[in-house]
């Protein structure tokens, strides 16, 4: 393949082949997925690589390869509506090199997942059908391991004798844990945890039930 329109449409049937999201089988999501391959027109799906990539260098990279400009506010697209769920099916892993950077990091990469990786290095050849086959039999697996490796790498806090939550890793999780864990029974003692924000979770902590008791309606968007 050399035309670009070719390699876009092809990395669409592959996003859909995988099991992704209808609203991730698009334009977008297919560069990504090609800039995480490095794929770059005239390139054969063999010779795909796996680099390190943020948003803005996959964003800068479609113009650059593909003529697809993207304005500098559609960043939080790009991370919450493809690279996230991406991420969550497994086949992008997010900061490999330093599993434990926090969420909203402007050093935050990702980069495609050894096994996908290999799959789709067979993409257009007689093999192709049957490595989807065998990979999306082991895909759930993949899944839960990745779901685990993140789930460690997350700030556990004790709101409550018995009650724990966690928060994604981070100097603004830790200062959330010193506060609940150390500055509220020294100086606040008998209070009991209402909310608690969280970089990768707007909600991690939520008592509605007790500002509902007390007559307090919250903005879920304010």
């Amino acid at each position: 393949m050399n035309d670009k329109n070719e390699y876009i449409e092809a990395t669409h049937r592959i996003i859909t082949s995988l099991g992704l999201p209808r609203a991730q089988q698009n334009e977008r999501s297919a560069l990504c997925l090609l800039a995480l391959l490095n794929l770059t027109p005239g390139k054969a799906w063999a010779d795909a690589e796996n680099p390190l990539m943020g948003i803005t260098p996959i964003m800068d990279w479609a113009q650059e390869h593909y003529d697809k400009e993207y304005a500098p506010n559609t960043r939080e697209t790009f991370h919450r509506q493809t690279m996230h769920q991406f991420c969550d099916a497994g086949i992008v892993l997010y900061n490999p090199d330093r599993p434990d950077r926090p969420v909203n990091s402007p050093k935050a990469v990702y980069q495609i997942e050894p096994a996908t990786l290999a799959l789709l290095r067979t993409f257009g050849t007689p093999t192709w059908y049957k490595a989807l086959t065998v990979y999306l039999a082991e895909r759930e697996t993949l899944v839960t391991r990745y779901a685990k490796e993140r789930e460690q790498n997350r700030i556990p806090i004790e709101i409550s004798p018995g009650k724990e939550i966690t928060l994604s890793p981070g100097e603004h999780s830790e200062l959330i844990r010193a506060i609940i864990e150390d500055f509220a029974p020294r100086f606040a003692p008998g209070s009991a945890l209402v909310y608690a924000g969280d970089t990768g979770d707007k909600w991690a902590y939520y008592d509605a039930a007790l500002l509902a008791a007390l007559g307090v309606e919250v903005d879920s968007h304010g």
